[in-house]
Parts: C-alpha cells; structure tokens; sequence
C-alpha cells in the first residue's frame, strides 16, 4: 500500500499513540467503514422522514405552534 504525505502523517500520529502500524490501519478502516454505514443510514432515516405526509403534517403543526408562541418582535 502506497500513502501521501497525509495519509503518512496521520498514521504517525496513530503510532505515536502507542499503536502498532497494523493495528492504527486496522482501526482506522473499521472506523472509516462505520462513519460511511452511519451516513447511509442517516440518509435513508431523513429520506423516509421526507416521504412520511404524516410526519410532515406533524411537523408543519409544531412549527405553526411554535411561531404562534413566539414574542412578538
């Protein structure tokens, strides 16, 4: 595996932490793996969220409720 110069400084920094190269790459993938599944999730949570009419009435009726709470300006 070739890295950039960031790709080494960032492993330097993993190592300095008492981690073994093969443990700092290790993590540092399962660690990029899971933040990628996270935002596919997250995408997928606010694009059921969207297509929910029901959802989007309930939030449409707070925030009407809200404003109506708010103090005059």
């Amino acid at each position: 595996m070739r890295l950039d110069d960031l790709a080494l400084r960032a492993l330097s920094q993993l190592e300095a932490t008492g981690l073994t190269r093969s443990e700092a790459i290790r993590i540092a993938l399962v660690e990029a793996a899971s933040r990628l599944a996270d935002k596919r999730a997250l995408a997928a949570e606010v694009a059921a969220l969207e297509n929910d009419e029901a959802d989007r009435a309930e939030m449409a009726m707070v925030a009407d409720l809200m404003e109506s709470l708010r103090a005059p300006r």
